[in-house]
Formats: structure tokens, C-alpha cells, sequence
């Protein structure tokens, strides 16, 4: 079977819900500045891992695909408006989002790491977070972690509205550490010889693509394709091309899920499936 015929034959059991026909472009959005998944280029368009795997998921497809920049704090409300068929944009699948989202499998694990100034002694563990200011990106689960930990922890944080915004407020010294996910926090480390990664925050999560809460055909669809990139080391590769390291065999960027979605979260769909993918 080929990988065309393998799109349709999910097309015509699943149907494509919300997503544009075939005629019609896909469209989605990223926040540009948060490297390496996303990030302006010197021409005015887009480049990084969630771009490339936009552009992966419309080849499978068939379709073209319309990536556009913006603030992370838009692009869920541009969703819910109609305005994106899905979220390109890393989302971390949480309890509370499975509630009002749907979501494929996860692509990517995602740790949460500090970043400091060289200078910084660095934090070892969460208590050195007291009478700390923490630099974070509006709307983000690092902001959600903060909220929830603040007062528990006894730091203070600013919200940005955007990661390089974030950064920059380490840079000057308006933030004693900005939070962000491992990738994201490693890649401004090796971009900037001023900053260095320090304590990471393993969470058990998975960055995954979102959906609309009524959109389970598009999902589906979307779902089943994953599985196939994972299937065939795409997935791999770009974690490979934009981070530099190899996914190990439980990566959310290589092991396949049963079903649809996030096991135990809201929307989980348990139907096995096995892909087929050529």
C-alpha cells in the first residue's frame, strides 16, 4: 500500500472533521521565537523542529500548509476561534488542557530547565529558588508551573510575551533565571556563551499537537500520521537535526502509543491501532 493510499483509506474511515479539504491549505501558527522549534528567518519566514514537522505532517497529506508567527498567548484562542485547524506551537498535554483540547500521542518528552547567567552559582534544587525573580513566556506551562509553586518556593516571576523577551530579561538582570523546556533552555544555552542551563524539573510530560475539543476526526488523522513518522525515524531525525542527540526507544519521539491520544488524559481514545505506513 502506498503512503498516499494508506492517507486516503484513513480519510475515508475517519473523515477530516474540522481540517480544509483538499483544495485548501492547512493552517497553524507557531510562536517565531522560540528556538530552535521555531524562529524568523532572513527572508521573513519560519524555520525550526515544529516547522519541519508541519511541513512532514502536510507532505503525508497532501496538502500545502500556512505557518504563521505569533505570540504563544494567541494561537489556543486562534484555535478555538477557527482561526488554526490545529496548534503547530510545542503545547504541553496537561489534565487540565486535555479538558479543552484535543491531542494527538506526544512527539517530544518535555522537561522543564532553568537558565542563569554564567555568573550565577546556579540552583541545585528548588529551595534555591527563595527571594529568586524568574523570567517566564505568557501563557505557557512554565508560567503554570510558577503560579502553582511561587508562593510554595517563595520566588517571584515576571511573564513575557515572548521567550527571546524572557532571555533578554536574564541577560540584563531584570530576572535572576528564566524557565523553559530542556530543548528550548540547552539550544539559548549554546546560541549564547553568557548563559548555561542549570536545574532541570522532570514532569512526565509530552509536547503533542492540539486540536479542537469537538475535532476528533482531525485528530484521528493527524494521530495516525504520527505514528507513521515515528514508524519511519522521521520523528527521530529531526530531533537529531534540531537538538543533536538521538531519541532513546521510550522517547515520545520514537515509542508508538496504543490508540489516540494521551493515555489517561481526557480525549484518549484506547481503540488499538496498528499503522500502516507503505
Amino acid at each position: 500500500m502506498t503512503y498516499m493510499k494508506l492517507v486516503l483509506s484513513v480519510i475515508a474511515v475517519a473523515g477530516l472533521g474540522t481540517l480544509p479539504t483538499a483544495a485548501q491549505e492547512l493552517k497553524t501558527a507557531v510562536d517565531a521565537t522560540f528556538a530552535p522549534h521555531a524562529m524568523v528567518t532572513l527572508g521573513g519566514g519560519v524555520q525550526g523542529f515544529n516547522v519541519d514537522l508541519g511541513h512532514a505532517f502536510a507532505d503525508r497529506l497532501g496538502r500545502e500548509i500556512d505557518i504563521e508567527g505569533t505570540e504563544f498567548s494567541g494561537i489556543i484562542p486562534g484555535l478555538n476561534a477557527g482561526k488554526y485547524d490545529f496548534v503547530l506551537a510545542p503545547v504541553t498535554a496537561t489534565p487540565e488542557r486535555a479538558k479543552v483540547m484535543l491531542f494527538t500521542e506526544g512527539y517530544l518528552d518535555t522537561d522543564f530547565t532553568f537558565i542563569e547567567k554564567n555568573a550565577a552559582p546556579g540552583f541545585k534544587s528548588l529551595a534555591d529558588l527563595k527571594n529568586k525573580t524568574i523570567a517566564l513566556n505568557k501563557g505557557s506551562s512554565y508560567e503554570a508551573w510558577a503560579r502553582a509553586n511561587a508562593e510554595k518556593y517563595g520566588f517571584k516571576f515576571d511573564v513575557y510575551g515572548t521567550n527571546a523577551d524572557a532571555v533578554q530579561a536574564v541577560q540584563s538582570g531584570r530576572a535572576d533565571a528564566g524557565l523553559a523546556g530542556n530543548g528550548v533552555s540547552g539550544w539559548v544555552a549554546k546560541q549564547n556563551p553568557e548563559i548555561k542551563t542549570t536545574l532541570t524539573i522532570p514532569t512526565g510530560l509530552v509536547w503533542s499537537i492540539a486540536f479542537r475539543l469537538d475535532d476528533h476526526e482531525g485528530r484521528n488523522t493527524f494521530s495516525m500520521v504520527l505514528k507513521c513518522m515515528k514508524k519511519e525515524g522521521v520523528v527521530a531525525e529531526l530531533v537529531e537535526k534540531w537538538f543533536g542527540f538521538t531519541p532513546g526507544p521510550e522517547s515520545a519521539a520514537v515509542k508508538i502509543a496504543p490508540g489516540h491520544g494521551i493515555p489517561g488524559m481526557d480525549g484518549y481514545d484506547p481503540t488499538p491501532i496498528t499503522p500502516v505506513c507503505s
